[in-house]
């Protein structure tokens, strides 16, 4: 399913002119350009305001699959620039590069002038790579562009045993039939029996009995990053790099107004007075913290667990 969209950009005249698009800086800025708060309340709001969980078990999802990223749509010293930096900083933050110069892409980053064109064409052809949906309006609302840069995410759900299943809102097959006893009428008697039904979209799947945790566990599955270079042209490709790195690394909710602690996701939202021009130290906290909490528990626990080893790692245990 996921090389579909390889072959999509490539053979799509969508893509933009390689020359649209901002200049590399002389030389590359450090990673880190701010300073982190120690703040356990501000931080606790940053994981709270970016955390995102899944529709399909409400989690935090995260890469357990080694990322193999694709860039399109620039010159290939730009695209080579992008792929080096994102798995740079994956390496720094943990989390798993698949350096096979055969490995399967699940990471797609576009560089095109008609976003929205290519995004109509994966809602066509491969709706799913847009990430989970019910129903059509759902998915209309996923294909509709809103953002300079903009992600979309497909995630995937382990279960207890190890089991993967793509989250999605329709079942394969016939799905999930469930049995149940039930009172069943036999010449106006009430006698015990058993009832099947099909609940709609439901999967089955091993969990524990734990309160803090039933034993599954959301994971990124692939990941499309559509970017307009036209919009884009005030920024330098070790910024812009940095704010898909952010993108592709996290399901991030990206909000639309200024995060109070200082972020690179702060670099296309509205009125902010301070845009980082790299990943800060609250950023790469962020992402510490991904890779560090616990993928089976429920997602209070994870945003817990996500706050105090942000909290670590700004404080440089």
């Amino acid at each position: 399913m996921r090389g579909f969209i390889i072959g999509l950009v490539f053979s799509s005249a969508l893509l933009a002119a390689s020359d649209v698009v901002a200049q590399p800086a002389a030389s590359r800025v450090e990673n880190v350009t701010v300073t982190g708060t120690r703040s356990r309340e501000a931080i606790e709001g940053f994981v709270q305001s970016l955390a995102t969980p899944t529709r399909a078990i409400e989690k935090v999802a995260r890469w357990q699959q080694g990322i193999c990223p694709r860039v399109v749509g620039l010159r290939p010293a730009f695209l080579t620039f992008i792929t080096k930096r994102l798995k740079d900083v994956a390496a720094q933050v943990g989390v798993p590069v698949n350096n096979s110069i055969s490995c399967e892409t699940n990471i797609v980053i576009v560089f095109t002038t008609a976003p929205q064109a290519l995004i109509d064409n994966v809602k066509q052809k491969q709706p799913g790579l847009l990430g989970y949906s019910d129903n059509h309006e759902q998915l209309d609302k996923l294909a509709t562009v809103t953002r300079t840069i903009q992600a979309w995410y497909t995630t995937a759900t382990e279960d207890a045993y190890g089991r993967v299943t793509v989250d999605t809102g329709k079942t394969a097959g016939q799905g999930l039939v469930l049995s149940v006893p039930c009172n069943q009428l036999y010449q106006g008697l009430a006698l015990g029996g058993i009832c099947t039904f099909q609940p709609s979209g439901a999967h089955g799947a091993s969990v524990t009995g734990s309160r803090l945790g039933d034993g599954l566990r959301s994971g990124l599955y692939n990941v499309i990053i559509a970017a307009d270079p036209t919009k884009l042209l005030d920024y330098e490709i070790g910024t812009l790099s940095d704010y898909i790195a952010m993108l592709v690394l996290a399901q991030v909710n990206v909000p639309d107004t200024c995060q109070p602690l200082a972020s690179i996701t702060n670099l296309l939202a509205a009125n902010c007075t301070s845009k980082p021009s790299a990943l800060t130290d609250n950023d790469l906290g962020y992402l510490r913290a991904l890779y560090k909490m616990s993928p089976d528990r429920n997602i209070q626990v994870q945003r817990n667990e996500m706050a105090y080893q942000m909290q670590q790692s700004l404080l440089g245990h």
